[in-house]
């Protein structure tokens, strides 16, 4: 008997056993109260919680809703982040200017500013914003921390992993102004288990756009009365800026110059990253978050739709803010008893942004997706990196990387030869090991690298890194620099060693980026150059001429959204005059906007696009079956018609070459070989190119699509600030099937004089030249060698002492 019983505490010992090791693991011991935790059938008994680290003002948690006795649910992906509505009376503003807003790594900061009423700057307001952060980040080590104009309003333990977690601080009275705000994402991470360099990689924190906003208390904070509420437009919840103008003549002639004119003004006063324009004829639109209703016409044609007109705009020019007695929204009307009229009323607001092209800017206006604004630079230049945005840090991680913006004009031409430099004010431990390194990265890709080979600690005082400027482009660059540091404490990974208080690395804000002089010559055709600073066309002393196919709410609503990015990038609207013909243009430099069908084949001819295009090129419709993309059949023929192994070698060793030391077939040969006709793919369904005028005095430029729908969808997409720095060559095209953006470099260019003669530019842009072409650099060096060599043989034969 006693053994049976002893046989049967032993089975249910076992069994209890295997349960114990089935059961899941779970960390929601560790999670705070924000967060929502997923029922479990078997959980674990939670420890307590933690609470978020209280900053003065205090800080509230909305947590999101539970059911603690509903089974647990299938494996879904995380939800949106539940966005309370606004209180009665409250007025709400979006503050994130991206689609997307992810802080990764051990640290990482991210700063813009808000355009801010003086209403609103006087309002009780509170910042809400809601957040995931990966499952690895340990949250008793790791924060998110939000500054309103450089002050902590408030900091929050980075613990919301299984789900969206929405947080609120009060902001402190009078820390909000009238104008710019400047607002700041600072995370700081630790892993839980890993002490690794790759670990790093893994730590998140993601910022829902659609949860992120300020409140406002009080009605008044709704109220839009001047320029400054084009300014304060601000965004919608995914990130993105709307101006919907209602224009009931917009087809008819002559309307068309001032409103470009309008939307090129709206867009340089907000400066928003991500606008588009939308026109039409019929009612106003629902109003909404980063949105704006323009009306715009005469007096007689606007009353059907806007019954409350104002009086005055029967006999003088009208533009100011009203509402809308439908919605109950503000509407900016413009208006007067002619057309004539409603182009002053038009001037009055877009005057205050022009600015002649003799007047020389000092930055690139940047603030409202990064702050600070871009310094631009023409020569010879130190900056310190105070200036630049970038703070004095003290690290205890792993992975320290930070980063900042500069920019060049668009003329810059030394992509081959020259060397900027990094002066690094830095110190680390003598815990860090050799094998750790600092990288420099220019628009992401790697410049150069510093090891660290001393054991003993030490302290940099503008160690000097050379960065290559093979990577640079005109307009914008970031700029990055990473510290990857390794000690022993990190190869044994203790318990508790992941999240080290103790500082091992300091990066101070006294290091300086010094830029040479480089080579100042225009380029054409240069796309790059006309997405970073809508060269030549921002720099034009005369009107531009635009051909646009067809007037209607599509085409002109895609030409305002890519004149708007490029008054921009431009700093100042662009003058422009509609073109019938391109036989009215000559040789000044164009811009052609409309259907492939209906371009002129003059311009496609120019650009390098075959004029077989026009009744070929279709986009891809999903219901259609066979469609062969002949580009793509192509690229699968040739791969599977390889040559055997010798050609794949052969490849192998290009690759080789041109990765290693920068060397392709195009650098050795004697003169550029010209530009291929380029057929576009069906699957693109947006298309810009750009080319000489017919007498090469002029550029170029066809901004097309299959259809007017797709030209609008493709160039509201294309504008994105994540896409439009992507733009360059002398074609890009575009898919919204996949969204993926492909260019076709620049093999041919002319150079276009830009600035005043002089030896020392002459002689860079030789340098750059022949550094580019080495073929021809090496043949001048034998030609200049054999010269040197029958010179010094002649003049020896006459001076030398003969037989």
């Amino acid at each position: 008997m006693r053994r049976i019983v002893a046989a049967s505490l032993l089975l249910l010992n076992a069994s209890a056993f295997a349960q114990a090791q089935t059961a899941p693991f779970d960390m929601s011991g560790e999670r705070p109260p924000g967060a929502s935790v997923t029922p479990r059938l078997t959980p674990p008994t939670p420890p307590a919680a933690i609470a978020p680290v209280p900053v003065t003002p205090p800080v509230s948690v909305i947590p999101a809703p539970a059911n603690p006795a509903a089974p647990a649910p299938a494996p879904v992906p995380p939800p949106i982040a539940a966005v309370a509505p606004p209180r009665p009376g409250d007025v709400r503003r979006f503050v994130v200017p991206f689609s997307k807003l992810g802080l990764g790594g051990e640290h990482d900061r991210r700063s813009w500013s808000v355009y801010l009423t003086p209403e609103q700057a006087a309002a009780k307001a509170s910042f809400t914003f809601a957040y995931q952060n990966s499952i690895v980040v340990a949250p008793e080590a790791s924060a998110l921390t939000v500054y309103l104009n450089n002050r902590p309003i408030g900091q929050q333990r980075v613990g919301s992993p299984d789900g969206p977690s929405t947080v609120t601080f009060e902001v402190p009275p009078g820390l909000l102004q009238p104008g710019a705000n400047l607002v700041t994402f600072e995370a700081d991470q630790r892993h839980r288990t890993d002490c690794s360099i790759q670990s790093t990689y893994e730590l998140w924190s993601n910022i829902d756009p659609a949860g992120t906003y300020l409140s406002f208390a009080g009605r008044d904070a709704a109220q839009l009365a001047s320029a400054d509420a084009i300014r304060a437009i601000g965004v919608d919840g995914a990130g993105k800026t709307e101006f919907d103008i209602v224009v009931p003549a917009l087809e008819q002639p002559g309307t068309t110059k001032p409103l470009l004119r309008l939307a090129q003004g709206l867009s340089v006063l907000s400066s928003m990253p991500n606008q588009i324009f939308a026109f039409s004829t019929a009612s106003l639109p629902a109003a909404g978050p980063g949105k704006l209703s323009v009306l715009v016409g005469t007096a007689a044609e606007l009353r059907p739709l806007f019954p409350g007109l104002p009086p005055g705009a029967e006999s003088a020019a009208l533009a100011a803010f009203v509402t809308d007695p439908r919605s109950g929204s503000p509407v900016l009307l413009i208006s007067g008893p002619s057309w004539q009229a409603v182009s002053s009323a038009i001037d009055t607001i877009v005057s205050p942004t022009d600015r002649s092209s003799d007047v020389r800017r000092d930055v690139l206006t940047t603030e409202r997706w990064s702050a600070p604004n871009a310094p631009l630079v023409f020569s010879d230049t130190n900056i310190a990196l105070s200036q630049l945005g970038v703070k004095t840090t003290e690290f205890s991680g792993r992975r320290l990387r930070t980063s900042f913006n500069i920019a060049v004009p668009a003329d810059f031409y030394a992509n081959a030869y020259g060397e900027a430099k990094v002066l690094l004010d830095a110190a680390y431990t003598d815990n860090v090991l050799p094998g750790s390194h600092i990288d420099i990265y220019i628009n992401d890709n790697i410049a150069s690298t510093v090891p660290i080979t001393t054991t003993s600690g030490g302290i940099l005082r503008h160690l000097p890194i050379r960065v290559t400027m093979r990577h640079f482009k005109p307009g914008l660059n970031s700029v990055a620099i990473e510290a990857i540091l390794m000690t022993k404490d990190d190869a044994v990974c203790a318990p508790g060693s992941t999240a080290g208080a103790t500082p091992r690395f300091a990066l101070f804000d006294t290091s300086e980026l010094e830029i040479p002089d480089f080579a100042r010559v225009g380029q054409r055709p240069n796309l790059a150059a006309m997405a970073g600073t809508a060269y030549p066309y921002g720099r034009a002393t005369e009107p531009t001429p635009l051909f646009i196919d067809r007037v209607d709410a599509d085409t002109l609503s895609a030409a305002a959204t890519l004149l708007g990015q490029m008054a921009i990038t431009a700093g100042h609207p662009i003058a422009v005059e509609t073109v019938a013909s391109p036989n009215t243009i000559g040789d000044r430099d164009a811009i052609f906007i409309g259907s492939i069908s209906q371009m002129p084949t003059t311009a496609l001819s120019q650009t390098n696009i075959s004029t077989a295009s026009q009744a070929s090129w279709r986009s891809v419709v999903d219901t259609q079956v066979g469609v062969v993309d002949t580009g793509t059949a192509f690229e699968e023929w040739n791969s599977k018609v390889s040559g055997g192994v010798l050609r794949s070698r052969i490849t192998a060793f290009r690759e080789w070459l041109s990765r290693n030391f920068d060397i392709s077939r195009s650098s050795l040969q004697f003169v550029p070989g010209a530009d291929e006709i380029f057929t576009p793919p069906n699957a693109a369904t947006l298309l810009v190119a750009q080319g000489s005028s017919p007498t090469g005095a002029g550029a170029w430029t066809v901004v097309t699509a299959p259809s007017a729908r797709d030209l609008r969808e493709g160039l509201e997409a294309l504008t994105e600030q994540l896409n439009w720095p992507q733009i360059s060559g002398h074609i890009t095209t575009y898919s919204s099937k996949t969204g993926k953006i492909d260019a076709v470099p620049v093999t041919r260019f002319d150079f276009v004089p830009s600035t005043p003669w002089s030896i020392a530019n002459y002689r860079l842009i030789a340098a750059n030249w022949l550094s580019t072409n080495i073929l021809s650099y090496a043949f001048l060096l034998v030609v200049f060698l054999l010269l040197i060599g029958i010179t010094t043989s002649s003049m020896l034969k006459r001076l030398g002492r003969s037989k």
